[in-house]
């Protein structure tokens, strides 16, 4: 087993829909980075737009890249990465990529992978889509830009009733994907096919039987009464530090080494490092956070699982 760290590395709170995006939180990343130096690990941080164009964070990824100690990826918005085809910042606000067409889809896919070539000097490989919108247009033209290797999946989880464009269907619903990376089918991204692109999904574990995951994932798409309580009853559990659930972490652990996982997948927000947004609120939460991190390294460290990025992973066990 290996142990990817994904970055998704944007804006300050962006939960709260600034008019104007800052980027303070780009001066909390190396602490966090240091934090993952000290165990091994190697971070990849999926970069946005404004992200990319903040000048410490520049001067932060050439130097981690520099030296081998992370990798750079993409993560893109669709709302404020250019090419803007109208005022994206008023509704109907397409916050998922796959609610513009193919054609804006590759452009702004294209100018990031471009953006970030120029800035970093390494071509980026890695990519995950912003708010979680994926699907096969996406996947298809990220092997058109080369990308290897791409942690959109979030298995068993429908954004469906997170809207984005008030008249679409909302985000994507990734019930009944696969927990284990495997290679796209770009015709449909549910299945493994043979794409170039390696799906490393984000480690999440049904707690229930299927035939119960199963009635969950039929309510909460379409009643806000069972979207209530699934927040009281929690059928998934994410590998996503908050401070609050270190023990459900390192019991993710254990669950992936006893279901023979071959990655395990932390993820988190940098704008998380940085005070002042619903989940860390405070300095002491984000305090509690860095506690719970080490804790979780440590424990990983002990169980002799190594680190990497995710390229790396998947160069190494996926060669094609």
């Amino acid at each position: 087993m290996r142990f990817v760290i994904s970055v998704d590395v944007e804006g300050d709170n962006l939960w709260g829909n600034p008019a104007t995006v800052s980027t303070k939180n780009a001066q909390c990343i190396p602490r966090f980075h240091s934090l993952c130096k000290s165990y091994g690990f190697k971070p990849t941080y999926l970069v946005d737009f404004e992200m990319a164009n903040d000048r410490f964070f520049q001067e932060f990824g050439l130097q981690v890249v520099r030296k081998r100690e992370a990798e750079i990826g993409m993560h893109l918005h669709a709302w404020n990465t250019p090419p803007l085809g109208r005022a994206q910042r008023s509704p109907p606000d397409p916050i998922y990529i796959t609610e513009v067409d193919d054609d804006a889809i590759f452009r702004k896919m294209q100018l990031m992978t471009s953006l970030l070539a120029d800035i970093f000097r390494v071509k980026p490989t890695a990519h995950r889509a912003g708010r979680w919108g994926f699907d096969q247009r996406v996947a298809r033209s990220l092997e058109k830009l080369g990308y290897r290797v791409d942690c959109s999946v979030t298995p068993g989880i429908s954004w469906r009733h997170h809207k984005g464009d008030p008249n679409g269907i909302g985000g994507p619903d990734f019930y009944g994907f696969h927990v284990s990376p495997y290679f796209l089918d770009l015709e449909n991204i549910r299945r493994p096919g043979d794409s170039n692109i390696l799906e490393v999904p984000v480690t999440i574990r049904p707690m229930y039987s299927k035939t119960i995951m199963r009635s969950f994932h039929v309510m909460t798409n379409w009643s806000l009464t069972a979207r209530g309580i699934q927040r009281f009853v929690r059928p998934y559990r994410w590998l996503k530090p908050n401070g609050r659930n270190l023990s459900e972490s390192l019991d993710l652990v254990d669950w992936a080494l006893s279901s023979n996982l071959p990655v395990l997948q932390l993820t988190l927000h940098s704008s998380e490092l940085l005070p002042g947004n619903p989940f860390f609120p405070r300095k002491e939460n984000v305090e509690k956070l860095y506690h719970d991190l080490e804790s979780l390294f440590s424990y990983v460290a002990s169980r002799e699982i190594a680190g990497c990025s995710l390229t790396d992973y998947r160069n190494a066990n996926h060669v094609t």
